[in-house]
């Protein structure tokens, strides 16, 4: 799996998992959904990804993107 396969995925998972959390324990945890997205947002834009830096230092292929 590259590091763009992995960090989309990692996404996901987290929104999915925000969204169940804050369905069955707490309204505030919709937050975590928001700093996610806003993550992704701001990576578009400046190409910058905390959570790819993280997988290539785990031993995920560097695709074309997040270099």
């Amino acid at each position: 799996m590259q590091v763009e396969n992995a960090v989309m995925a990692f996404a996901g998972l987290m929104i999915m998992a925000s969204v169940a959390l804050a369905h069955f324990v707490s309204p505030w945890f919709l937050l975590l959904t928001v700093f996610v997205g806003a993550n992704l947002f701001q990576t578009a834009f400046t190409g910058f990804c905390p959570a790819a830096i993280i997988l290539k230092k785990l031993g995920l292929k560097a695709g074309s993107v997040f270099r």
